[in-house]
């Protein structure tokens, strides 16, 4: 081997180990703050595939509601596709576990605010729309609950903060009911109607369609002359 080879061999290892140090470093500076998201995310919607799913979706509709950051529709979409038939079956489910999760954050806000609300929002970044959520919910409590399925605000934010500001129980769950059924119904129908197809619309496009439904409930609630 000759003196040039030996040393374009070299660099070319120097290259190498630069370019893996600096993977690493990417790595690490992501890596920790992506990773464990990525990795929850598709815990959930390795669910699809199991028995257990449909348990699996309603429990995650329960803990998405008050404190787990990944929503139900990651789940709700491959099952609905998987068995179009059960799509009504798979939102009630959703449905029925989100509104069971709203109760438990809206204990956490009321009784377990500052030892387990406050760090909750704390966490996700949201401290500070908790305080302008009262100022909502003591302006017009409809409205604002009756669009809290279709925000990008985590519907979590919402739960805490209806308990810590003392919104009624009884018209709590009767709103979110009817919010959180409506973003189901609606996703699970998308696909029932469409099928498997529709299902990249919907990821792509998922947060205009929540305006133009939290527009059409607001639409309806005029109509109804409820604000």
């Amino acid at each position: 081997m000759t003196d040039g080879q030996a040393t374009e061999e070299r660099m070319t290892a120097e290259q190498q180990g630069r370019e893996q140090a600096g993977a690493s470093r990417t790595r690490e500076a992501t890596g920790d703050r992506e990773g464990p998201l990525r990795r929850l995310y598709h815990w959930v919607l390795g669910w699809a595939d199991r028995p257990g799913g449909p348990g699996a979706l309603f429990g995650i509709a329960v803990a998405e509601a008050s404190f787990f950051p990944i929503p139900p529709d990651v789940l709700l979409i491959p099952l609905a596709i998987g068995k179009p038939k059960r799509s009504w079956w798979f939102a009630a489910l959703c449905t029925a576990g989100s509104v069971l999760g709203a109760a438990g954050g809206y204990a956490i806000g009321a009784g377990l605010y500052e030892a387990v609300g406050e760090p909750i929002l704390h966490f996700y970044g949201y401290s500070a729309e908790y305080a302008r959520l009262g100022e909502l919910y003591d302006s017009n409590l409809i409205l604002t609950l009756g669009t809290a399925g279709f925000t990008p605000i985590p519907f979590k934010v919402f739960t805490i903060a209806a308990g810590g500001f003392g919104v009624s129980l009884p018209a709590f769950m009767a709103i979110s009911a009817v919010s959180r059924g409506a973003r189901f119904v609606i996703v699970a129908g998308l696909i029932r109607v469409f099928g498997p197809q529709i299902r990249d619309f919907i990821e792509r496009h998922f947060n205009w369609l929540s305006l133009a439904l939290a527009a059409a409930i607001v639409g309806g609630f005029l109509l109804l002359g409820l604000l």
